[in-house]
């Protein structure tokens, strides 16, 4: 099977791994992979963005151990640093309502409640996490959050709080967690890499190439793209724009609604590790990931507003890309077949802004599907620990 390789050194972080580029790949070699008859689960990831990887890794943490042989792959045709967490802000905060699909908000719950258990862990700086405080900010009062015994600390801003917010009239604090992106997507790299798993830069065309190369089960986390492997209606790309600055004077997030408008239609900003974030963008159904003036100058101005200091801040760079909006996360299992190839996949997507707020939850619950699929063809040697 003829394959060329190359070691990609990732930005910021020093994380090698090696990327395979295939170069060909022929039907009648990969005959031989099925799965059970050669006593290896094949598993084949489609994604590398962060519910990819951590769903990979979930995986792998739970099952390695208790089969005869995990062979695991991930394909993709972007990698750090060119995926969509790449630029994510890192928040941990969901949307303002509660989710239609109740275990979305379990799942939410379940990630706070894990990464604020590495807090303070010698992982906790390599995977860019941190605790941050900071507010939310509206015109008029609205209900509590769902989320608000999940956060650290919520309670509604006092008078003297809001006079620093002229342009707003009632609001919250609490203390989060942030989870950069980048960073996080280089430490799940490193450990997927230390537990043997490999990474192909390619893009899959079809379900059906990956079932007939011999993929016993296979992992959709595809994102706004999943709708080119098999039409959803459902899902739509909404486009955000965002500027990062170096302002290293503010320390708290700022996050104004404007319910009249709708999510991320009003200035936010969110520091990370090394810059703060600046956003208000969201353009639902807008496929365009350039850059253009007139969304610049809406966040710009919008923030500059909110915090005036930021107008002496030095921009490092400017970004857009796509959240892979959907009424709700598409978390289930589906039998595929292709011939004689029976193949499973499980499709996790359309995790809209919220991915890393979601992510390890929505791994969680795919390594359970997982799990079922192994008991039904009885390829446990004992039951996993942690699950």
């Amino acid at each position: 099977m003829p394959f060329s390789t190359l070691s990609k050194t990732l930005q910021g972080g020093g994380c090698v791994f090696q990327l395979w580029i295939q170069t060909a790949w022929s039907p009648k070699q990969v005959t031989t992979l099925q799965g059970p008859q050669a006593g290896t689960m094949r598993v084949v990831v489609i994604g590398a963005g962060v519910i990819g990887l951590s769903t990979a890794l979930c995986i792998h943490e739970c099952y390695r151990s208790v089969l005869q042989s995990l062979n695991m792959m991930v394909y993709a045709d972007r990698f750090t640093p060119l995926t969509t967490t790449d630029v994510a802000a890192g928040l941990w905060q969901p949307y303002l309502s509660e989710p239609s699909n109740p275990q979305e908000a379990h799942w939410n719950q379940q990630t706070f409640n894990y990464l604020l258990s590495l807090i303070g862990s010698p992982n906790a700086a390599n995977m860019g996490l941190a605790p941050v405080s900071g507010y939310n900010l509206f015109r008029e009062a609205v209900p509590d959050p769902y989320w608000k015994d999940i956060v650290l600390g919520f309670r509604k801003l006092t008078p003297k709080e809001l006079d620093m917010f002229p342009d707003y009239s009632y609001g919250w604090f609490n203390t989060s967690l942030l989870l950069e992106g980048r960073k996080y997507l280089q430490w799940l790299t490193e450990r997927l890499t230390e537990r043997g798993v490999k990474f192909f830069l390619r893009k899959v065309e079809s379900f059906e190439e990956v079932v007939r190369e011999g993929a016993d089960v296979i992992i959709n986390c595809t994102g706004v793209w999943a709708g080119a492997l098999q039409p959803d209606p459902l899902l739509q790309p909404g486009r955000g724009q965002i500027i990062k600055v170096d302002a290293p004077w503010l320390k708290h997030f700022v996050i104004t609604h404007d319910p009249e408008r709708g999510i991320y239609k009003s200035p936010y900003i969110i520091p990370g590790l090394q810059a703060i974030t600046l956003g208000g963008i969201f353009q639902l159904g807008n496929w365009s990931e350039t850059n253009n003036i007139p969304d610049h100058n809406t966040i710009w101005e919008g923030c500059c507003r909110l915090e005036p200091t930021l107008k002496d801040a030095k921009i490092i760079g400017e970004w857009s890309g796509f959240r892979p909006v959907r009424p709700q996360v598409r978390l289930e299992r589906e039998q595929l077949r292709f011939g004689s190839s029976n193949t499973e996949v499980i499709h996790n997507y359309g995790h809209g802004g919220f991915g890393l707020t979601i992510h390890w939850g929505c791994a969680q619950e795919v390594a359970k599907l997982f799990g079922k699929i192994l008991e039904e063809r009885n390829l446990l040697r004992t039951p996993p620990s942690h699950l």
